[in-house]
């Protein structure tokens, strides 16, 4: 009988694009894999995949915008296993129009755009702290992006100084707030084993890019899976990308 995986990690949007590689990478680590998303069809066919690999992992239904949801996915954590170690926060959603001005995006896209991006985030991860804090190496990864940075939108020689680019002012706000969130709770969590870092992955071939992008998702997935797996001498609310730290 193979050993029992020592850690725990849930990674939400885990049934495609950077989560699943996330997911995949990290139970390849040895870690215990829980992939989370809305649908419960599509994270048990991901979850399946892996699995056929001889990898742990284990589905389970976590709707961002679905508080009970959200409570129930803590619930079922809790009574199953007891703790949390790695919580990647990586569902995310771009729902915006490229080509129309800033103030021409509707602001129901602003509401729903926050409302998976921030507020969904705040809400999971509230949610399982008191599990993450039974670890003794807790690891809170919150997935932002370079569209966070205000200095990067701010540089006129940033590929985000582009009318493509500022055509996302719900999104790129929705990142500038989560890392304002990271910051904020790795200050709560000074002096304890969780650390809490948010990461840019890169500009990735995904389906929320359209298929565009400049990685593929091994390489967008490679911050995540480096911060999940930080050791008790690593940083805390920082804001990284392959290693090196972007500008808020």
């Amino acid at each position: 009988m193979p050993e029992q995986p020592s850690r725990l990690a849930l990674v939400t949007g885990a049934n495609r694009g950077i989560g699943f590689e996330t997911a995949r990478r990290l139970a390849s680590a040895g870690i215990q894999v829980l992939l989370a998303g809305r649908d419960r069809e599509a994270v048990t066919a991901a979850a399946k995949k892996l699995r056929s690999d001889g990898l742990a992992a284990d589905p389970l239904v976590l709707d961002l915008t679905d508080p009970e949801s959200i409570q129930a996915a803590a619930s079922e954590v809790d009574i199953g296993h007891g703790r949390l170690d790695i919580l990647v926060n990586n569902a995310g959603i771009r729902i915006e129009e490229y080509g129309k001005q800033p103030s021409e995006q509707p602001i129901e896209q602003w509401r729903e755009t926050f409302d998976t991006n921030l507020f969904g985030v705040v809400e999971v991860t509230t949610a399982f702290l008191p599990l993450l804090r039974r670890s003794t190496a807790g690891r809170i990864v919150n997935v932002s992006s370079l569209l966070g940075s205000l200095t990067t939108h701010s540089d006129p020689e940033s590929y985000a100084y582009s009318p493509m680019f500022k055509s996302l002012p719900a999104y790129s706000a929705s990142k500038s707030a989560i890392n304002s969130w990271t910051v904020h709770l790795a200050y709560e969590l000074r002096g304890t084993p969780v650390k809490v870092n948010a990461v840019h992955p890169g500009y990735t071939r995904t389906g929320m890019n359209d298929g565009a992008g400049d990685l593929d998702v091994t390489d967008g997935a490679r911050t995540s899976v480096t911060m999940a797996l930080l050791g008790d001498d690593g940083p805390t609310g920082t804001y990284t990308h392959r290693g090196e730290t972007v500008p808020w």
